[in-house]
């Protein structure tokens, strides 16, 4: 139990796992009088050196006031963090609060000064630097706005931690020390660095799962058969390079084998070091086994046991048990329930999986969430028949089961540098953090591929996966990756089609599409396809059924040069009496012209062309194939007496058995290419010199001190926005005909009448709005009209507002979701949005180019655009607006609602007729914090 020291309980929250530099895993938690032992070891495994560069002299021990003074800390002014593995300190950073004098001091003093130790064995693991970003954060939230550091010359690896954390900071040197000061406001430049680092600490702990030098599989068992023993078998008959043990609790003395695989009762009893263990036992079993794997310095753990967070609370609360434990020794998890991973390098050979056999090697990373799925994505990337004909292989494979710790958002950190790695497919049933992962797939699609299908849209996601909630639905979170650049899909058939195209050709320039092939019926289905999806097909061009291998080359070849299409589909039906060489003969005729003009992809559609499929994949099947010995040597290519070999730098050919999911996948590459085209200028958020985001500050402190939760009044929305530069037309009660006549008077004529009551607010098909009247007497009449339809003024609660410019009824909404983030959202007001759910979104901050392209992505924006004859409206004060709203949002967390509505559009300025706000303390963003594993 951890005690508090001084003044104030002990902070809980500051506890986190964080990943370190290597990959291993530590725990960062505040120091207590309780550690007053562990902090005198942690000291004595300390060099002279390292001791004598913390203190500016020999400091051979710690005295019994210096254990006081570093375990005893009010955590406000003086605050100590320690970094722990296995329980025990590996280094320590401390702040004490000072004054303008440099003595110490309390608040409002906001300088600290800032010093750490890290024992030498542990140093250059970025320790250091996890505890800077942890302690900096700490401070920020005690007030703390600027440390202060003094450190020896000699010193240059913790001159370096400051100098690289990229902070705004100034250097001094005086009397032989020098002194750095820098300000905690998290910068650009900061938070760049930070993203750097856990981008190499994540990836780097991925890496140590899937190329690990040692494996043993715990729980394998006597005889073939049972999870454990399937797992020692894949790995042996799969010809793993790296050791192999087994381990089995129930071994005999004389017992030293199983399957031919050197066997223990504990991994403690291995001679030698072991870097990922396989665990196989049943759950009550595992903690014992993870204690094992902690002490020999096993460094990750394949949990494929069953029996936790997905059998109900009792497994839920195991697997926390399990994340807690297997931190404490720096260890991290795939799993628990997992199916295992595979990597098919041939320096590698992994198959630490259920799955029998090894996928062929290739270039596709794939990961899911669940285990079934991911047996049947690897099936159909290899099935020629039923699904996609032609294969493409797989890089690494990732099945997570409850995702307990290792999750979409490490592995993404991982294949985004993994040079073996070209495209990403993902089936995800929950995301864990969707701000996170929304920043990462954003990262990963601007340098290769990423689809993603995710299963559990409409319900709870699977019982196994602990996932913060968010109020947002399935289609605006699909709406935010697509902004990301994420290839949304909603199947795994869609998946592999798109994940098949794009492991294999070259992105589409633009949309034209050239179709040619020996069908013209088939020629015109991919047409429509076309149409339907959004692009721009030429008319077929059909080369009847009496089309040889040459007239399809010719075709194609000719097709291909020309600039007016920026891809080719070609369709493909049996000629009566053609055969497998005939196959044979049209694949290599297709590949050879594709070989002239690498620079466009070519998708073909075929029907029941068994053989053209399997030529056109040029035989790099992933089906798996059963070893001739238990350690394989390289198998020759099944299918090479087939097809020829492809010249080196060829594109391989997809082939599809519809032209819907051929059409559909190019479609989705086409979209993808346009973003990466975008993505390569991003935009820019806007200055405006009208914003006073001081003055906003101190309404919003203001407003907030009443509550922790608040939705403004009218006056109060509208001074807030008008800080912002959105300014709302004013809205005056009128509880009566002659306070409605009155208001009138002070706003001009023609103004309108409105019942502002819930049930009739923004409701004018119901009749509870009255516009252009003119004059009072059609005021008064407006005013009885709706009190003896609707009820008496109370009920109605009429407001009397200056009519705004004709022009089209638009939304503009911003909220702060608590796992997605800050969203901005548009459309049409009234049936395009409450009926139809015509609404586009973005992500906050939103940029220009942002603000451009949503205006123009809800399927009603014709409307704005002069549709039919109408007006064009100004659409770039709308964008402006939209703008303007975001800066609000972004500048204050605390804002968590905006609505405006009806934002009225004219062909000249925009008219915000109605707002509302509702502030609240500002969610955690753990994006902006120091990095964190999830909490468990």
């Amino acid at each position: 139990m951890q005690i508090s020291s001084d003044r104030h309980e002990y902070p809980a929250h500051w506890e986190a796992d964080v990943v370190l530099r290597d990959g291993g895993t530590a725990r960062i938690r505040p120091i207590t009088v309780d550690d007053a032992e562990r902090l005198v070891s942690f000291y004595e495994q300390v060099s002279d050196e390292s001791k004598y560069y913390r203190f500016f002299a020999p400091y051979p021990r710690l005295s019994a006031k210096d254990v006081h003074r570093f375990t005893h800390h009010d955590f406000v002014d003086r605050v100590g963090l320690a970094a722990t593995i296995g329980g025990e300190f590996i280094a320590t950073v401390r702040y004490d609060r000072i004054g303008a004098d440099g003595t110490p001091a309390s608040a409002p003093a906001d300088e600290a000064e800032v010093a750490f130790l890290v024992q030498d064995a542990h140093q250059g693991r970025g320790v250091a630097s996890a505890l800077l970003e942890h302690i900096g954060a700490v401070a920020r939230e005690r007030g703390i706005r600027r440390f202060a550091a003094e450190v020896l010359p000699a010193n240059t690896k913790m001159i370096k931690v400051f100098t690289d954390a990229g902070y705004t900071q100034k250097r001094s040197f005086e009397d032989g020390v020098v002194r750095l000061e820098f300000d905690l406001e998290p910068t650009d430049r900061s938070m760049a660095v930070q993203y750097a680092r856990e981008q190499r600490a994540e990836a780097r702990s991925v890496q140590r799962l899937l190329a690990p030098g040692s494996v043993a599989v715990v729980g394998a068992g006597r005889t073939p058969g049972g999870v454990g023993r399937s797992v020692l078998d894949n790995l042996r008959n799969t010809g793993f390079t790296g050791r192999l043990y087994a381990v089995n609790k129930a071994l005999g003395e004389g017992e030293k084998e199983l399957g031919g695989v050197a066997a223990f009762r504990s991994v403690r009893d291995i001679d030698g070091p072991v870097d990922l263990a396989v665990v196989a036992v049943p759950a009550e079993r595992v903690p014992e086994v993870v204690t094992e794997c902690g002490e020999h310095g096993v460094q990750g753990l394949v949990v494929v046991s069953a029996g936790y967070a997905e059998s109900g609370p009792g497994g839920r609360d195991r697997q926390r048990a399990l994340v807690r434990q297997a931190r404490s020794y720096g260890m991290r998890i795939i799993g628990p329930n997992a199916f295992g991973v595979i990597n098919t390098s041939p320096d590698v050979r992994l198959n630490a999986s259920l799955a029998p056999q090894m996928p062929r090697p290739g270039r596709i990373g794939l990961f899911a969430q669940s285990g079934a799925i991911g047996v049947a994505l690897l099936s159909r990337l290899h099935r020629r028949g039923g699904g996609v004909t032609g294969v493409t292989g797989v890089s690494t494979f990732v099945s997570s089961g409850n995702r307990a710790d290792v999750s979409g958002n490490d592995v993404l950190q991982y294949w985004y540098e993994d040079p073996d790695t070209d495209v990403v497919l993902m089936y995800l049933e929950s995301i864990g953090n969707p701000r996170k992962f929304t920043r990462l797939a954003r990262r990963t699609a601007a340098a290769k591929p990423l689809v993603v299908v995710q299963g559990a849209r409409h319900g709870a996601g699977p019982r196994g996966h602990a996932v913060r909630a968010t109020r947002l639905p399935h289609a605006t979170v699909s709406a935010l990756l697509r902004q990301a650049g994420v290839i949304r899909v909603d199947t795994i058939t869609e998946l592999v089609d798109a994940g098949l195209l794009l492991a294999r050709q070259p992105l589409p320039a633009g949309p034209r599409v050239a179709i040619l092939g020996n069908s013209e019926s088939l020629g015109l289905l991919t047409y429509d396809a076309c149409l339907a999806e959004g692009l721009r097909p030429h008319a077929p061009l059909d080369l009847t059924t009496a089309a040889s291998a040459a007239d399809f080359h010719a075709a194609l070849s000719r097709a291909l040069a020309d600039d007016t299409s920026d891809a080719v589909v070609v369709t493909a039906i049996p000629a009566v009496g053609e055969g497998s060489v005939g196959d044979a003969a049209l694949a290599q005729a297709l590949r050879s012209a594709a070989a002239a003009t690498p620079s466009k992809p070519v998708l073909v559609v075929h029907v029941e062309l068994g053989g053209l499929a399997a030529a056109l994949s040029a035989a790099t099947s992933t089906a798996p194939q059963a070893p001739a010995v238990p350690a394989p040597q390289p198998r020759a290519d099944a299918a090479s007496a087939t097809a020829p070999p492809l010249p080196e730098g060829a594109h391989l050919i997809p082939a599809y058995p519809a032209s819907e999911r051929a059409v559909r996948a190019l479609a989705q590459a086409v979209a993808y290419a346009q973003w990466r085209r975008d993505a390569a200028e991003p935009g820019k958020v806007p200055e405006y010199d009208d914003i006073d985001q001081r003055g906003a500050a101190a309404l919003v402190d203001g407003l907030l001190s009443r509550g922790q939760g608040l939705a403004l009044g009218t006056a109060e929305t509208c001074d807030l926005l008008g800080t912002y530069g959105i300014h709302v037309h004013r809205a005056l009660p009128a509880p009566d005909p002659d306070a409605a006549a009155e208001a009138a008077r002070t706003l001009g004529h023609p103004v309108a009448l409105k019942a502002t009551a819930p049930h009739l607010r923004h409701r004018a098909d119901l009749g509870g709005v009255r516009l252009d009247l003119a004059d009072e007497e059609q005021l008064r009449r407006a005013y009885s009209e709706l009190t003896e339809l609707f009820g008496t003024p109370e009920e109605l609660r009429p407001v009397v507002q200056r009519m705004a410019p004709r022009g089209v009824d638009t939304v503009v909404r911003a909220v702060i979701d608590p796992a997605a983030g800050a969203v901005l959202s548009f459309g049409l007001a009234g049936p395009p949005s409450q009926l139809l759910g015509d609404m586009a979104h973005r992500l906050i901050p939103v940029t220009d180019r942002d603000a451009t392209s949503l205006v123009r992505s809800i399927r009603t924006a014709p409307l704005l655009f002069g549709w039919r004859g109408s007006a064009p409206v100004d659409t770039p004060a709308l964008e402006e607006l939209m703008l303007r709203v975001s800066r609000l949002v972004d500048d204050h967390p605390e804002v968590v609602v905006v609505t405006l509505e009806p934002v009225v559009v004219a062909p000249h300025g925009v008219s915000v007729l109605g707002a509302s706000v509702r502030l609240a303390p500002p969610p955690a963003r753990d994006d902006l914090g120091p990095r964190t594993l999830p909490a468990y």
